[in-house]
């Protein structure tokens, strides 16, 4: 007996095939054979163009020759283009003459702020390498890894690389932005300020120590599970919260575990885990700017949308951002009314993944759409644009990388985001005025240091 073909049972069952489709897609040996030839092991292109995308040279892995830096302390990035000068500004005036390389979130700042928004385009560079590990995963992944069934994990990948170096869906640069290569620990005090329409500024001040087991050079190669990475956040200001602290992890599947978080509370000195963890939940300290989901652009589980690659597009996009993360730099020359001081900016034209998210139906979420930019060489988003539910363009965000010379590994600086509709932003990882900046692979990080008793300790 035959069961009755309906439209709704036609439907699941394409999707099905759909979905079994895109698990079971893999990249050939003769493609994964391009990684480390006419592709860098992680899969972008090594020429550039015409136009001015750099040529990938991987010429330096750590520190660059000439350059004083003391690894592993929280010295300040040191700028190993310092003596550069923009070949061109993009301003109100000749925006038009760009416009191709650009973001809607771009052209809406120039619409808004025509007197004083401008991007300082450099000269190109594509000067570091990952180490030999990073390389060796990036190829077994491009042969073994696939989305598992649930769309919300990766089966068959390895710790030490991102998953998808040649990705062929939306899906899989959604996860290249979500385990790409990072700095394995990282201990910081960072700045967070929320800037009003009116150029005043409330700001807030944490110490965050990141670890990030799937990056650690001694698991590369291993089975890709379990934890992504550990933090906890120790509130300094404001001063009502001060004392607040907070412990979360963060699971590679998020369809075999959940994203976890505790509170410990000073005042009741009580630790209690925090129900829901994630989506668009207001991020402490941003006024409700932001949301959890938007921190590196883009984080946790990609459930709620559907996922789309639009390809490759060449943009202007933040790239070697060192001159912006000095300790010469002061907040209140940076914090403009209306935007970061584009002096201390520094922008590259890029190939860049453009990664397309539309609200999935049946789920809520403040963002009906979310475009993003992600390099090529990295996995890393580095711009976002964000719509809301009416299909309107509300918010640009941009995170300003920089190769960390003693991580091997591009680090996450400070972060912009930028409320098109209020005229306020949130700058997000400020560390310019703290004395000691990122404390990147010292190694003295380890899992058992981020559980609730451990969030109490800290808080006491």
């Amino acid at each position: 007996m035959y069961a009755t073909v309906t439209p709704r049972l036609l439907a699941a069952l394409t999707l099905g095939a759909l979905t079994m489709g895109t698990a079971c897609a893999k990249v050939t040996p003769e493609e994964a054979d391009k990684l480390g030839k006419t592709l860098t092991c992680m899969g972008a292109e090594k020429a550039g163009t015409a136009s001015g995308v750099p040529e990938f040279t991987g010429k330096w892995l750590g520190t660059p020759p000439g350059i004083d830096y003391k690894p592993h302390t929280g010295q300040h990035p040191v700028d190993p283009y310092k003596d550069e000068k923009p070949l061109f500004t993009i301003s109100a005036d000749n925006v038009a003459q760009y416009a191709d390389h650009l973001s809607e979130g771009q052209k809406a700042m120039f619409a808004k702020y025509p007197k004083t928004y401008r991007i300082p385009v450099y000269t190109g560079h594509r000067d570091f390498r990952y180490p030999d590990f990073v390389c060796a995963a990036a190829k077994k992944n491009a042969l073994n890894a696939v989305l598992d069934a649930s769309g919300q994990g990766v089966a068959n990948a390895v710790n030490g690389s991102l998953p998808f170096p040649i990705p062929k869906t939306g899906d899989e640069l959604a996860f290249n932005n979500l385990l790409p290569f990072r700095p394995e620990t990282e201990t910081i005090v960072r700045d967070n300020a929320n800037v009003l329409s009116n150029g005043s500024v409330s700001w807030g001040r944490v110490k965050q120590n990141n670890f990030t087991p799937i990056s650690v050079a001694s698991e590369a190669d291993k089975p890709l599970e379990g934890a992504m990475s550990w933090g906890n956040t120790i509130t300094i200001l404001p001063e009502r919260e001060k004392g607040s602290v907070e412990v979360h992890k963060e699971p590679v599947n998020f369809a075999k575990e959940k994203r976890l978080a505790w509170g410990y509370d000073p005042g009741t000195r009580r630790v209690l885990q925090v129900p829901e963890y994630g989506f668009d939940q207001p991020m402490p300290g941003s006024g409700g700017k932001l949301t959890i989901d938007q921190d590196r652009l883009f984080n946790g589980s990609p459930i709620r949308y559907n996922w789309k690659s639009i390809g490759k597009k060449e943009i202007y996009v933040p790239a070697n951002t060192y001159k912006l993360h000095a300790s010469t730099v002061k907040y209140a020359d940076l914090l403009k009314q209306g935007h970061a001081n584009p002096d201390f900016m520094r922008y590259e034209l890029r190939r860049v993944w453009v990664l397309e998210a539309t609200l999935k139906d049946g789920y809520r979420h403040m963002f009906g759409k979310r475009i993003m930019f992600l390099d090529e060489d990295t996995g890393h988003a580095l711009m976002s644009d964000y719509y809301d539910t009416r299909g309107q363009l509300w918010q640009h965000g941009l995170l300003n990388y920089y190769y960390g010379f003693d991580a091997n590994a591009y680090q996450a600086g400070n972060s912009f985001y930028y409320d098109l509709n209020s005229g306020g932003y949130v700058a997000f990882n400020l560390f310019q005025e703290r004395t000691i900046g990122p404390v990147l692979n010292k190694g003295d990080l380890k899992a058992s240091m981020f559980t609730p008793e451990a969030a109490r300790n800290a808080g006491n």
